[in-house]
């Protein structure tokens, strides 16, 4: 199924170039735990499975994805001690208690990283934008996120899942050398 070619890829990088750091982002495999486990077995060292949005706004916007499943999956991949990150995209109509209740629920599951930019509706098909959040209101996601205890949230209009990635490898290396992983 589709996890092999995640896992297949993984590893003919890391055959190639040892010394690559490897962020893969995965669906949820409809919350079959064994096909998760076939690429956390290939040690990426970040996996990221993105809620999208928050509870409420989340069957509105997610066709097949459930966002239990998609938490289960994170707690799998938190599990494994590998280092764990997802994303969300604001301005679907959530509130900033929806937000903040979407960190919580992400911190419950040990997700280490996260991202939040602003939702830009693809084509007329797909769901409208309600709003276009303020500098400001990310700039006070980052900062509850970072109360919450994510070790890294980045927050802004156009940060998107892989916004910066290669900041994450700080992460790792701290975590690391503390022997967590």
């Amino acid at each position: 199924l589709g996890a092999s070619h995640w896992v297949r890829t993984i590893r003919e990088i890391k055959r190639l170039n040892p010394d690559t750091t490897v962020e893969v982002l995965i669906p949820d495999f409809q919350g079959r735990k064994e096909l998760v486990a076939q690429v956390i077995d290939a040690q990426p060292e970040i996996i990221s499975h993105n809620m999208e949005t928050v509870r409420r706004i989340s069957p509105l916007v997610r066709s097949a994805a459930k966002y239990e499943t998609s938490l289960e999956v994170l707690r799998q991949i938190a599990e494994s001690n590998t280092t764990t990150k997802s994303g969300i995209m604001v301005g679907l109509g959530e509130t900033p208690e929806e937000v903040e209740e979407l960190m919580d629920d992400l911190r419950r599951v040990d997700c280490h990283i996260l991202t939040i930019g602003q939702y830009l509706q693809p084509t007329h098909k797909h769901y409208p934008v309600a709003a276009y959040i303020t500098p400001e209101q990310f700039a006070l996601y980052r900062e509850k996120g970072l109360k919450k205890e994510f070790q890294q949230v980045e927050s802004a209009p156009l940060v998107r899942s892989s916004y910066h990635a290669e900041k994450q490898i700080h992460f790792i290396q701290k975590r690391s050398k503390i022997g967590n992983i």
